[in-house]
């Protein structure tokens, strides 16, 4: 940076110049990464709106409500992470690394917490060790990142290890206090919970502060309000748990399925949201039509379906039609089509 005070011979203009592009230099300047900030990586292998998804933030509100850095409904209180979520457990079984956001040291670890949801096991069996498996690294200038519910006997690493982002340290897993399978990670800098999106964001403000991420993070990591999470078909009814579990999206309709339904789940979903499902034939024929209620309160997830049994002439050959929407205030906020190809073997 170029200082006035290094200027012997100047006239007052340039001097006034010079001491204005130093003062500017040193204010933070929205969107502009500041140099001495660490820039984390993603810290899973997964792309971000396709194959996983953000359910919470960090609760940026310091009373008993809670909001996300935007002012959104996306966390709870006194949530002190990002969730990247899993769309269901045949993901997690798969193997989705979890990775080393940045470089730095493995200061503490645990394993041996099973992967099993609270909903089954109760919260008395995970109190005291909430975050599961999981793993601390530390960084240079008192940064530190967590790695929480990774899966039982996936750890990679050691106490004392160096590690280099993007390094696979483990595997997603639903160990701890968790409903499903998920990644939560938590940044902190000198002990104090620190918002990746939102650093040294103002009390009260919306979408302030800076953005620890790479840059090249920046669209994958775009706020979005409300997400789709799961969008198919099946041959049965669709339960809320099969789905969660991955058993419907094994068990897809063929051209001798007894019935057809059309499902999505919506994460994110807000009070008053109108969700739609409508599933056509390869004519464009309305099948079956399912509208839901407004809802009466945000909602963490939200599935709906739609569905008809088979004919008595059966299934037409061709491409069956759905269209998941949702609507706010009419407005549609949220949409997706999809499709899925009936035909004989």
């Amino acid at each position: 940076m170029t200082r006035a005070s290094n200027v012997c011979k100047s006239s007052a203009p340039l001097l006034l110049a010079l001491a204005t592009a130093a003062l500017a230099e040193n204010l933070p300047r929205e969107g502009l990464p500041r140099e001495d900030l660490p820039r984390f990586v993603l810290p899973l292998s997964c792309e971000v709106g396709r194959n996983c998804f953000i359910q919470n933030y960090v609760d940026a509100d310091p009373t008993s409500s809670a909001k996300d850095y935007a002012c959104g409904s996306l966390s709870y209180d006194k949530h002190n992470g990002t969730d990247f979520r899993l769309a269901t457990m045949t993901a997690q079984r798969a193997g989705v690394d979890v990775l080393a956001a940045a470089d730095g040291r493995v200061v503490r670890l645990r394993d041996g917490s099973a992967d099993a949801s609270v909903r089954d096991t109760g919260r008395a069996a995970v109190q005291g060790s909430e975050c599961g498996n999981g793993v601390v690294i530390e960084h240079a200038d008192g940064w530190q990142t967590q790695y929480c519910h990774m899966a039982q006997g996936s750890l990679q690493v050691n106490v004392g290890d160096l590690v280099r982002a993007p390094q696979p340290i483990g595997k997603v897993g639903l160990s701890g206090l968790t409903e499903y399978p998920h990644l939560h990670f938590i940044v902190r800098r000198h002990g104090q919970i620190v918002d990746p999106f939102a650093y040294e964001a103002p009390a009260q403000a919306c979408g302030a502060g800076q953005s620890l991420w790479d840059p090249a993070l920046g669209p994958a990591l775009a706020y979005r309000q409300r997400s789709i999470l799961n969008a198919g078909f099946a041959s049965t009814p669709v339960s809320m748990a099969a789905l969660e579990a991955g058993e419907t999206e094994q068990n897809l309709p063929d051209f001798g399925a007894p019935a057809l339904v059309a499902y999505a789940r919506g994460i994110g979903l807000k009070t008053g949201d109108v969700q739609s499902l409508v599933l056509k034939d390869p004519s464009g024929r309305t099948l079956a039509e399912n509208q839901a209620p407004p809802l009466e309160r945000n909602r963490a997830q939200s599935l709906i379906f739609a569905g008809v049994k088979q004919p008595a002439a059966g299934w037409a050959k061709g491409a069956y039609q759905a269209t998941y929407t949702v609507t706010q205030n009419g407005t549609p906020v949220l949409e997706r089509r999809f499709d899925i190809d009936l035909g004989p073997q």
